[in-house]
C-alpha cells in the first residue's frame, strides 16, 4: 500500500481528501501544521505529501525544504497545493524539489492522476537507489572471460563522461542492466534514470511518451487520459535517458528525437512553449542498426549521434567459462529472496549448462535457475537431474557433430529417454508412462539407440 500524507491547515479539505484516498487505497494521513507534519515524516516513510503553502506555523516551501532535506531513501514526494497560487510560486516551488503543483478548488481526477505519478516516479528513484547499492561497474558483469573484463573497464572508463553510448546485443544479454551500471557510475548518479521502450510502445503514442503532450492532445483522445503528461525526456531532466531497441523506432519519431539530441530541446505534443533539458542519452538495439541504414529503416545522422561510444555486449553463448560464476550469483540471489539456505552446484551440472546454446542469454540463465530452486524446495545442491530437458539435451553434442538428420535425431531420443529414465529411477514401465510410450515400444527404443538399465 502507498502511503500519503495531507498537511493544510483547513480541516473540511483534510477530511474530504482522507475519504477519497482511502477508498482509492492509500494509506492516509493528515495534519493542520508544519512542525507535525516534520514529526510524522521523521516517524514513517510516505510516498507523497500533499502540502499546503499556506499554513499557520510556517511557510509551506520552507517545509518543502525540510523534505527534501531527508535521506534520498526516506524522502517522498511533495505536491504542492495552494489556493493563491501564481506562476512564480510554482516554479519556485519547483526549484526546491517539488513533483507537482496543484490550485485549489482541488479537481479531484488531476489530483488523483498527480498522485499516481508521484507515487510512481518515487518507486523509480527507490529503484535506481537500490539498483546503485547493489552493481557497479566491477560486478555488473560477473565473469573472468575476457569480454566481461573488457567490458567492465569500458563502463569504468568512460561513465563519467556525458558521451552518448550505443549497446549493441542480442536479447536478454543485459543491455539494461549495462545502462544502469553507466548511469550509476555517472556524474549523474544522484539524478533520475528513466526508460523508455521503444519496441513496447505503439508507434502512435511513442511521441507522447517520449515529448509528453499539452491541453489534452494524446493521441487516442480517450476520456478519462489525463489533459496533459510530462515525456521522458522532461522526467529525464538532469539525468539519464535510456533508449531501449531504438532501432524500433519510426522515421518520423527518429527526426524528431535526432533534434531533440542535439539541441537539447523539444515541444510536447500540442504545446506551443519548446521546454530545454540536460539529458544523457544512452541507447541500446538488438538490430544491425548499419544495415538497418542501407534498408531505409533507421536515420544516418542519428546513428552517428548516438554511436559516440559503442557497446557490444557479447552473447552468454560466447563468454561460456562465465556460467559457473554467473549460476553461484542466481542461487544467492535468489536464496536470499526465497529464503532458501546457501546451496551449491555439481560440476557436472555446472558441464551441461556449459554445452546448452542460450539462446536466451544471461536472461534465459537467471531464469533457470529461479525455476530449478522453485521446483526443487528441499534440494540443498543442484545436481545434474535437476536440470531441465532442454538444458541436459544441448549437453549431448553440438550440431556440428553429426554428419546426418538421423545423427541428430538419435542422439536427441537417447539424452530424452535417458533423462526420463533417470526420473523414473530406472522403472522401465514408469519411464514409459512418462514418454507416453508403450512399455514393449520403450524396450525397443532401448535396444535400438544402446541404452541399457536395471531395473
Amino acid at each position: 500500500m502507498n502511503h500519503i500524507l495531507i498537511v493544510d491547515d483547513e480541516a473540511e479539505i483534510r477530511a474530504s481528501l482522507e475519504e477519497i484516498l482511502r477508498e482509492e487505497g492509500y494509506g492516509v494521513a493528515s495534519t493542520g501544521s508544519a512542525a507535525e507534519a516534520i514529526t510524522l515524516l521523521q516517524d514513517a516513510p510516505y510516498d507523497v505529501v500533499l502540502l499546503d503553502i499556506w499554513l499557520p506555523d510556517r511557510d509551506g516551501l520552507d517545509v518543502l525544504g525540510d523534505v527534501h532535506a531527508l535521506a534520498a531513501e526516506s524522502r517522498p514526494e511533495v505536491v504542492i497545493i495552494s489556493g493563491h497560487g501564481t506562476i512564480e510560486t510554482a516554479v519556485k516551488a519547483t526549484k526546491l524539489g517539488a513533483y507537482d503543483f496543484l490550485e485549489k478548488p482541488l479537481s479531484l481526477d488531476r489530483t488523483l492522476i498527480v498522485l499516481k505519478n508521484a507515487v510512481e516516479a518515487r518507486r523509480m528513484r527507490r529503484d535506481n537507489l537500490e539498483f546503485k547499492r547493489q552493481f557497479s561497474a566491477q560486478s555488473i558483469l560477473t565473469g573472468e572471460s575476457i569480454s566481461a573484463k573488457a567490458l567492465r573497464q569500458q563502463i569504468r572508463l568512460m561513465a563519467p563522461t556525458n558521451g552518448r553510448v550505443l549497446i549493441y546485443g542480442e536479447s536478454g544479454t543485459g543491455k539494461e542492466l549495462i545502462a544502469r551500471a553507466i548511469h550509476a557510475e555517472s556524474l549523474r548518479r544522484d539524478s533520475v534514470f528513466v526508460e523508455l521502450n521503444c519496441a513496447a510502445i505503439p508507434e502512435a503514442h511513442i511521441e507522447a511518451e517520449l515529448f509528453g503532450y499539452r491541453h489534452g492532445s494524446h493521441p487516442t483522445g480517450l476520456a478519462g487520459t489525463p489533459s496533459e503528461k510530462r515525456g521522458t525526456l522532461e522526467r529525464a531532466d538532469g539525468g539519464t535517458l535510456f533508449l531501449d531497441e531504438v532501432g524500433d523506432m519510426s522515421l518520423k519519431t527518429q527526426a524528431k528525437v535526432l533534434s531533440a539530441i542535439d539541441d537539447q530541446l523539444f515541444t510536447p505534443v500540442g504545446g506551443t512553449q519548446p521546454i530545454r533539458v540536460d539529458v544523457r542519452v544512452i541507447a541500446a538495439t538488438n538490430k544491425n542498426l548499419e544495415e538497418e541504414i542501407l534498408k531505409g529503416n533507421f536515420r544516418e545522422d542519428l546513428f552517428y549521434r548516438l554511436n559516440v561510444v559503442p557497446f557490444s555486449v557479447p552473447p552468454l553463448r560466447e563468454r561460456k567459462q562465465d556460467i559457473p560464476p554467473l549460476v553461484r550469483e542466481f542461487l544467492r540471489e535468489f536464496g536470499r529472496q526465497y529464503g532458501r539456505p546457501r546451496m551449491e552446484v555439481s560440476e557436472e551440472a555446472l558441464d551441461a549448462l556449459a554445452h546448452h546454446s542460450w539462446p536466451g542469454n544471461v536472461r534465459e540463465l537467471k531464469n533457470l535457475v529461479e525455476r530449478i530452486l522453485i521446483l526443487n524446495p528441499r534440494a540443498l545442491r543442484i545436481e545434474r537431474k535437476h536440470l531441465p530437458p532442454l538444458t541436459q539435451r544441448s549437453n549431448a553434442r553440438s550440431a556440428d557433430d553429426f554428419s546426418t538428420l538421423q545423427q541428430a535425431r538419435d542422439a536427441y531420443e537417447r539424452d530424452y529417454i535417458q533423462k526420463k529414465l533417470e526420473e523414473a529411477k530406472a522403472n522401465v514401465s514408469r519411464a514409459a508412462e512418462l514418454l507416453g510410450l508403450e512399455r514393449s515400444h520403450l524396450y525397443r527404443k532401448m535396444k535400438a539407440l544402446g541404452i541399457s538399465v536395471r531395473e
